[in-house]
């Protein structure tokens, strides 16, 4: 019987518990990689490092250079009896006292809802929007960004249980102070680096950075039964003018572009979807890749293994195809292979 590939239950697999990465390899190249040939479906195991094999003069390695944001901030609810009260910041909000942000517990607190940061320091919880947010506004003579610093943590995902985990660890080695908007890592690039990026730079094998604010739309699990019911949330990406020239130039050439990350994909395939092609700029994309989708841009994919009935995961299948990813996914199980953020990684050609 065929699978109804509409339906978010065909995403779904078995992972025992103890595969979910608690902590990331150390060095970060000494994770392993499977390696998946697309059309063959024939799959290697190997080390990261050895990434330097597949990749070769001409093609163009595309990351994302976002850095995580501190997100996760935590507060007393004034006049509630001491009641502690979770602001997780999302993105600035219409005005430079404003942000954007989820909330708990969001019922309880009603738009005015004052929040102690510290003694001297408070926010106030303002309008519902859309997807369950809430503006969070700032006072007057504060700077939010500096506050969201002093007060926050980097919000590592609500699987990884270790609260010893070293919270840089969970950037990029690329990842760029100014372009720090994010709520998650593009895990993906997690395994580079500076010395297995060298060894690829002297490989001929070229790089390039687009910029996508990890949200709420990479991350939301969900939850409709048909997967046409899912609404992604908005998230901004942009490519800078050098990358949208390499990326044109790479494919005049015939060199392969390779996204190191969902997030790389979504941004790459968003700017053509909009634009016909690839052009420097920024946009709000809300797409959402699943299979039956044809890839414009996106020649080959690093990816961590991801959720089950995840929208990355519907992205990977839509990739790699769906049968060979369900089957690569229990492979990985059967090998032990680490599972999410801080897990192992795969290549699809």
């Amino acid at each position: 019987m065929k699978m109804d590939l509409s339906k978010t239950a065909a995403y779904d697999y078995e992972l025992p518990k103890e595969l979910i990465a608690q902590e990331p390899a150390e060095p970060r190249d000494s994770s392993r990689l499977l390696v998946v040939h697309r059309e063959s479906g024939w799959s290697e195991d190997r080390i990261f490092r050895d990434i330097a094999e597949y990749l070769r003069a001409g093609d163009l390695l595309v990351l994302n250079d976002t850095r995580v944001l501190p997100a996760r901030v935590e507060g007393i609810k004034k006049g509630g009896g001491g009641a502690k009260v979770e602001i997780f910041f999302l993105n600035p909000g219409d005005t430079p006292r404003q942000w954007n942000a989820l909330v708990r517990p969001g019922r309880k607190l009603p738009e005015g809802t004052r929040v102690a940061l510290d003694e001297r320091n408070e926010v106030t919880v303002g309008a519902r929007l859309e997807d369950g947010l809430r503006t969070i506004i700032f006072a007057p003579e504060s700077d939010p960004f500096e506050l969201i610093h002093r007060f926050g943590e980097t919000p590592l995902p609500h699987y990884i249980t270790n609260t010893h985990a070293d919270p840089e660890r969970y950037q990029t080695v690329y990842a760029r102070r100014e372009k720090e908007n994010s709520v998650a890592a593009p895990t993906a690039g997690l395994h580079f680096t500076p010395e297995l990026l060298k060894k690829l730079d002297e490989k001929g094998a070229r790089r390039a950075f687009v910029t996508l604010q990890v949200g709420l739309g990479t991350f939301r699990p969900v939850k409709a039964e048909n997967i046409r019911d899912h609404i992604m949330h908005r998230e901004i990406c942009e490519i800078p003018p050098e990358t949208a020239a390499l990326i044109n130039e790479t494919k005049k050439e015939k060199g392969r572009v390779v996204a190191v990350g969902t997030t790389v994909v979504r941004t790459l395939e968003s700017f053509a979807a909009q634009y016909g092609g690839i052009i420097p700029g920024s946009l709000a994309t809300r797409l959402f890749i699943s299979p039956g989708y044809k890839f414009q841009v996106t020649d080959a994919l690093i990816t961590n293994f991801h959720l089950p009935m995840s929208t990355l995961l519907m992205l990977v299948s839509a990739f790699g195809g769906y049968e060979t990813m369900m089957r690569i996914y229990k492979e990985a199980v059967e090998k032990r292979y680490r599972f999410f953020s801080f897990g192992d990684s795969m290549f699809i050609e």
